[in-house]
């Protein structure tokens, strides 16, 4: 009884003259393949011992007679560009495979599968054929009998109306499961059937060369973490691709399907080559996030971003490094995102609504047709609530020296943020120099300090534990200890003798890392207690403002913290109440508006919005101050402008 393959699914390609029938193979490419290498494996061994069917089985690789283009359709099999030079290697090592394939742009560095896979049939073939290392013809014959009458597969050939995907989906639906990537890849290069050859390949194989085969490289197979999620990165691409072209959060899970979805749905390219160069463009981008270059402001982002675990804001960087088309302001508008991510971080806040709030900025920036930059520090600076408000210097600086930062899980963003401060010191003394070697966290006073740095007055051997003025010093003196005035950046890290050491000890290595500008100016101060580290803090924040920036807002700006549920909506978000209602004309058009759940809902306009300026640019598509645009009705029959009543308000 024959060993059943399975179902085959191939869709004829239009040829001419002399040109060989030819087949393209929608399902049970990897099937074929292993076969032919298994057909060439049994070749060459059959060669090594001069068995005729050598030559047999090479009536099953190559076709012969007349043809167009030789070189190519004399192949029983040719598979795209990806795979093409291992195979052809295997199955006519005498060709000349840089005619047939170019030779990768990057060392790929691995074994081909083809080569492995023919090595590997080669051994387990000889294991089958050779007797006390002597070849047997008649277990050569038997081995390709079998295989030639005893294999069956079922051929499976499309008709014009069929449609390849939903075919090809539903024969996978039961084997292995295919990533989004490959979904996708088949999903976009079965639209792109019926292009023809060209000398004796398939025109779909350029797009394949050009735009997808440089996704293929190891480099987008390997694994990314984020959160608690761990994909390939070309899995991360594409759905940070989607989710910055349609402005809404896209789950990895559902990835294939919400692609599918909205090309089939919106049709937003006309043909699948603005549809794939779209996709190479974000490739490029979202490679330099991956590689964290810190030459490069997008490598420099994306080692931001993995610092600071908000790999959520990636649909928007997207967005802004391509589509926006930000040139040389690209790099101001990452630093916008910086500042708004770092401080928020400081202060503790929340990045539970940081997927809708960096998503939902992409269509406000797409109505904005000048000034993106801008559009952008006002949209996160007009902000109120807890959950996506941007801390200005006065709540920055409170947390700056007066929250503990350390923590085990916060190691990066402390390395990312004294780096930043150690660049920012040598751009300031006009120091050129590069470190180099791996640097540490350290704590200047140790977290068991207890031992080793005494209270002032208070003798370690002799002190009462009980006594309340010492407790309340122990007290103030622990709440100093995680803070940042009390941690630096080492270029090694010191042994545990001195990491714990007493202050005579310590001090001196600690001031030993000259080559930091961070630890030079620890040499200015001849003790370090709570109040040193107060004063630490302090000079770090002077610096730390200068890189990272605050919002732009203006006078009637209020600022909403905590619970404010006992507040009406309207006042939580610095607008009216609920229900005032809302004037603007502009180019001799009414605009009318109400005040919502405390946000700004324009008639005609399905989008709600948190402030005046973002209304008046939604329905100018100009950037405006709305506090001079709109009018408001409070009720009392005389019509007050946005900017008088928030003066009144605030007075």
């Amino acid at each position: 009884m024959p060993h059943f393959l399975g179902a085959i699914v191939i869709a004829q390609i239009k040829t001419f003259g002399k040109q060989v029938q030819a087949y393209e193979i929608i399902d049970g490419q990897q099937r074929l393949t292993t076969f032919q290498i298994l057909l060439a494996a049994m070749r060459d061994v059959a060669a090594e011992h001069q068995s005729g069917y050598a030559v047999e089985l090479q009536k099953y690789l190559l076709n012969d007679g007349v043809m167009e283009t030789p070189e190519s359709e004399r192949y029983k099999l040719f598979p795209s560009i990806t795979d093409r030079r291992a195979f052809i290697s295997v199955i006519d090592p005498t060709a000349d495979i840089d005619d047939l394939a170019p030779p990768p742009a990057y060392d790929e560095g691995y074994v081909k599968r083809a080569t492995s896979a023919h090595e590997y049939f080669k051994d387990a073939i000889r294991k089958s054929v050779l007797v006390d290392d002597a070849f047997d013809e008649h277990k050569l014959e038997i081995l390709f009998e079998t295989l030639k009458e005893g294999l069956a597969i079922v051929s499976i050939e499309l008709e014009g109306g069929d449609d390849p995907q939903t075919i090809f989906e539903t024969l996978n639906s039961r084997g292995v499961e295919l990533s989004p990537g490959d979904l996708m890849r088949n999903f976009i290069f079965q639209r792109a059937k019926g292009l023809g050859q060209e000398n004796g390949s398939l025109k779909v194989d350029r797009l394949y060369g050009k735009h997808w085969l440089p996704l293929d490289r190891p480099f987008w197979s390997e694994n990314a973490s984020r959160g608690r999620q761990s994909r390939a990165r070309l899995d991360w691409l594409l759905t940070d691709h989607l989710s910055m072209n349609i402005g809404n959060i896209v789950s990895v899970d559902t990835l294939y399907e919400s692609y599918r979805r909205w090309i089939l749905n919106e049709r937003p390219f006309p043909s699948v080559i603005p549809e794939l160069e779209a996709i190479s463009a974000s490739a490029s981008v979202e490679q330099r996030l991956f590689e964290q270059d810190k030459s490069d402001p997008l490598g420099d982002f994306g080692r931001f971003a993995h610092a600071f675990d908000v790999s959520t804001v990636m649909p928007l960087v997207l967005y802004l490094a391509t589509e926006a088309k930000l040139e040389d302001d690209l790099q101001f508008a990452l630093a916008v995102l910086k500042s708004f991510i770092l401080r928020r971080d400081i202060c503790g806040l929340t990045t539970k609504n940081y997927n809708k709030l960096f998503v939902g900025m992409i269509p406000r920036l797409r109505e904005t047709t000048v000034g993106q930059v801008d559009a952008l520090r006002d949209a996160l600076s007009e902000r109120t609530s807890d959950i996506d408000r941007w801390p200005d210097d006065e709540e920055w600086h409170a947390a700056w020296t007066g929250r503990d930062q350390y923590g085990s899980t916060r190691q990066l963003r402390l390395h990312y943020i004294f780096e930043m401060i150690e660049k920012e010191l040598r751009n300031e003394r006009n120091e050129d120099i590069e470190i180099k070697s791996s640097l540490t966290i350290e704590h200047i006073m140790p977290q068991k300090w207890k031992d080793g740095w005494p209270i002032p007055g208070y003798d370690a051997t002799e002190v009462d534990e009980l006594d309340p003025a010492y407790r309340a010093k122990v007290l103030a003196r622990n709440l100093v200890v995680d803070k940042l005035g009390n941690l630096t950046l080492l270029t090694q890290k010191l042994n545990s003798s001195v990491s714990n050491g007493p202050y005579s000890v310590k001090m001196p290595a600690l001031r030993a890392h000259s080559s930091l500008a961070l630890n030079r100016d620890l040499n200015a101060w001849g003790s370090w207690d709570e109040t040193t580290i107060r004063d630490r803090a302090e000079a770090l924040f002077k610096v730390a403002r200068r890189i990272w920036q605050p919002p732009i807002r203006g006078e009637g700006f209020k600022k909403v913290t905590g619970n404010s549920a006992a507040t009406p909506s309207g006042a939580r978000s610095g607008l009216p109440e609920d229900g005032t209602r809302c004037e603007f004309t502009y180019g001799g058009k009414v605009f009318q508006a109400r005040i919502e759940n405390g946000e700004i809902a324009v008639d005609g306009y399905s989008e709600r919005y948190r402030s005046f300026s973002a209304a008046s640019r939604a329905v100018t598509r100009t950037s405006r101050n709305g506090w001079n645009d709109w009018y408001l009705d409070l009720g009392d029959g005389q019509p007050i402008l946005a900017d008088d009543w928030r003066k009144g308000s605030a007075g």
